[in-house]
This record gives structure tokens, C-alpha cells and sequence, in this order.
């Protein structure tokens, strides 16, 4: 790790694409697990499910390893800019490598334009993490904005099952509700925290500007996708879709739809 990390600081734009290639190797090995048979007939579910279980990997990693930050490192919550240690360093840099990956997935398999939201997303993150890679600042603000992935474990286990087409089932009735807890207590909380910040330090932050107004696109993104939650999951409508949330088998969702 002590050889490791100075090697990934001094080149961390090819630490980021050597990390991407490894998490391209992941979608390649999960490949070999077991499948539902109705995500197996259907192409777009059959490359959702591949990306989406990539995407729990990533998560599972980097949501106990930010937790683990803070647990060690309490004050990244109060000195956002300059805090910095190696393992801290290192996570960013790993999730950037995912980011990469799964944005290149998305457009390499012809799925762009039925997924903007998540490349819009993905473009954001990683111009940001890039910024705190090369310039060793704000690697606190990556930090604490990788708790979502707490959250997104259980989006993508909501997702997978309805892939799986297993709305109706008891895990999906439990994820829901541990779904809408993780999203207010990570997702959101995290993110107007990062929202504070940087409103409240405005003055003395370097490129302030550039960091409020992304964070403030992504603000925009997770609230309208609380709204869609909620509505899907807990006031649904009348005529529901089995292809929704991304499943749609001509992969047209648009960004509002359940």
C-alpha cells in the first residue's frame, strides 16, 4: 500500500483507467452467475442485470469503505477541502475508475440515449473526482458524496427485481422501505451537506462556482428521482408498466417516467 499509493498519486489519470479495466473485468466474471430466466429472453433486461451487478459491486465497496473514512477520520466532515489521507485517496480513485467503466458500457452498447440521466451523472462525478485526483483537494467532499452509495445498494437491488420481475415480492415489499430510509439518511443528507458547504464557504473555495452549480445539477437529479420513488413505490397509479424504472424492453425511458 505505502509503494502503491505515491505510484497512483503521481499518474492518477491512468490509476483511474487501470481501475475501470478492473472493474470491466468484474462484468466479465459475474457473467457466470445464475440469471432469471426472464431477464435471460430478454436482451435490454439481459444487459441491465450485467451492468447493474457491476454497479453492486462498486457500491457494496466504496459505501463501507467511505463509511470506514469517517469512522477513522471523523473531521473530513468539517475540513471538506484539505482533508486527505491514502486510503481516502485511494477510494476516490477507485470509484472514478467505475464511473469510466460504466459510462463506457452504457454508450459502447448503444443504450445512451435511453440512459442520458445516468451519463449526465456520471460526466459530473467524474469531472469532480478528476479535480480532487490531480489537485489533492476536496477529497473529504468525494468522500462523504460516496455515503449514496449506502443507498444505492438497495436502488439496485429495487431494480434488479424488477428486472426479475418480482414487484410482488416480500423482499421487494422489505427493500422498499429500507430503500426510502437510505435515500433521506445518505442520498439526500450527504448531498445538502456538500450543499451547505459549499454555500456557506463560497468566498474562500477554489472554483466554488464550478463545484456549487454541479452539485446542484445533482441535487436536481435526486429529487426528481425521490419523486419518481415515491410515486412508483408508495402511490402508484392506476395503469402501472412492468417495464418501468429502465426496463423498458425499447429502452425509452424518459427521465420522469415511474
Amino acid at each position: 500500500m505505502e509503494a502503491l499509493i505515491p505510484l497512483i498519486k503521481s499518474h492518477p489519470g491512468l490509476s483511474v483507467l487501470a481501475f475501470s479495466l478492473v472493474f470491466r473485468l468484474t462484468h466479465w466474471l459475474l457473467q457466470n452467475l445464475p440469471v432469471p430466466k426472464v431477464v435471460r429472453q430478454d436482451a435490454f433486461r439481459s444487459w441491465k442485470w450485467k451492468n447493474l451487478s457491476v454497479s453492486m459491486v462498486h457500491s457494496v465497496l466504496t459505501s463501507a469503505w467511505a463509511l470506514t473514512c469517517f469512522v477513522v477520520s471523523p473531521e473530513l466532515l468539517s475540513n471538506i477541502r484539505s482533508y486527505n489521507t491514502p486510503l481516502s485517496y485511494l477510494l476516490v480513485c477507485i470509484s472514478t475508475g467505475y464511473f469510466v467503466q460504466d459510462a463506457a458500457d452504457i454508450i459502447l452498447t448503444g443504450h445512451a440515449k435511453g440512459s442520458w440521466e445516468f451519463l449526465l451523472h456520471h460526466a459530473v462525478v467524474i469531472w469532480c473526482f478528476l479535480y480532487t485526483l490531480y489537485t489533492h483537494l476536496f477529497i473529504a467532499g468525494a468522500v462523504i458524496a460516496l455515503f449514496v452509495e449506502v443507498n444505492s445498494i438497495t436502488l439496485h437491488l429495487r431494480l434488479m427485481l424488477k428486472l426479475a420481475s418480482a414487484q410482488d415480492s416480500s423482499l421487494y415489499y422489505v427493500n422498499k422501505f429500507v430503500n426510502l430510509i437510505t435515500y433521506v439518511t445518505f442520498r439526500l443528507s450527504a448531498q445538502f451537506y456538500l450543499t451547505w458547504y459549499l454555500s456557506s464557504n463560497y468566498s474562500s473555495l477554489e472554483h466554488s462556482g464550478y463545484f456549487l452549480t454541479s452539485i446542484m445539477v445533482m441535487n436536481i437529479m435526486i429529487l426528481i428521482y425521490f419523486y419518481r420513488l415515491l410515486r412508483a413505490d408508495f402511490f402508484p397509479r392506476k395503469t402501472h408498466f412492468a417495464g418501468q424504472n429502465g426496463v423498458h424492453r425499447n429502452n425509452s425511458k424518459k427521465f420522469l417516467s415511474d
